[in-house]
């Protein structure tokens, strides 16, 4: 017989005063109660109860153990409560990895949406370009822009990453006009130094997908530092739009070649296969494809 059963059914038979009360309280019988409290005394190698036909009364190590387990089972009731309310209610931080114009533009302004509807859950977010492991670097989740890897982790489809080619209005004056990708060689491009923008842009247009090799003076890794440079006048920039569309509103930037547009890249939520995911982790695949999905 299980212990902590026998010590359940010694614990209610103690508080009742007798076996048929304990058996009552159970929904068992009175014999499988005695049966219980024998076996839990014949591991113990003590008594734990005197009993006659009319009555029965605790040991003095029966008391002591009485009150023990009692105490033993409380928390043992308010542990698997708590699991219980763990399993239901999204709680803990989560470490999460964006690449960084995502991060800073896309996923932090809406961020307090989220911890608005989830008090109890905090966020460890760090934002880079570069390739993160999320196993070995210890992530829940990541965004990941691009084609994927065959990989153990599950890929959750978010919408695509759309990207606009800009220039501030100052770089464009006097400067030769731009109709078509072809004319992109003749002007300085801003780079990105990382995947296939660093060297060739790729433009979907009138006549199918066209690819236009590129040269730039200024190569950089961060889109905020190409953002300030491309408003600065330094050159054309092909960078996410929502990084992008807010300058353009502002009359900042000015969007280039409306009848060809870079073709939109992958755009992923990954996170390690796990048939019991937990609320936290949950909870945040749920609220990241709702908003960006």
């Amino acid at each position: 017989m299980d212990r902590l059963t026998s010590m359940s059914v010694f614990v209610k038979a103690a508080e009742l005063g007798s076996f048929s009360a304990a058996a009552e309280a159970l929904e068992t019988s009175s014999q499988l109660v005695g049966k219980h409290v024998q076996r839990l005394e014949q591991h113990l190698g003590v008594r734990l109860l005197n009993r006659t036909t009319r009555r029965q009364s605790l040991t003095d190590i029966g008391r002591v153990f009485f009150e023990r387990a009692r105490n033993i089972l409380a928390e043992l009731e308010a542990a698997e409560a708590l699991a219980a309310e763990t399993r239901a209610t999204p709680r803990g931080r989560l470490r999460v990895n964006a690449p960084v114009t995502f991060g800073i533009h896309a996923l932090t302004p809406r961020l307090p949406d989220y911890l608005g509807r989830h008090p109890e859950v905090g966020i460890d977010l760090t934002m880079t370009n570069r390739y993160v492991d999320l196993v070995d670097e210890g992530f829940d989740a990541v965004f990941r822009v691009g084609q994927l890897d065959d990989s153990s982790l599950i890929a959750r489809p978010l919408k695509p990453y759309r990207l606009i080619l800009c220039a501030s209005p100052t770089y464009l004056d006097g400067r030769a006009p731009l109709r078509t990708p072809a004319d992109l060689p003749r002007h300085s491009c801003l780079g990105f130094s990382f995947g296939a923008l660093r060297t060739h842009w790729e433009f979907d247009g009138p006549d199918g997908r066209i690819s236009v090799p590129v040269t730039s003076r200024i190569m950089m890794d961060n889109g905020e530092a190409l953002l300030a440079a491309a408003r600065a006048g330094l050159g054309i920039m092909l960078q996410s739009s929502e990084m992008v569309q807010p300058e353009i509103e502002a009359g900042r930037l000015v969007s280039l070649l409306p009848e060809y547009r870079a073709p939109p890249y992958p755009f992923h939520l990954l996170y390690a296969p796990d048939r019991r995911l937990t609320p936290k982790l949950r909870s945040f695949i749920d609220f990241a494809a709702e908003v960006f999905g």
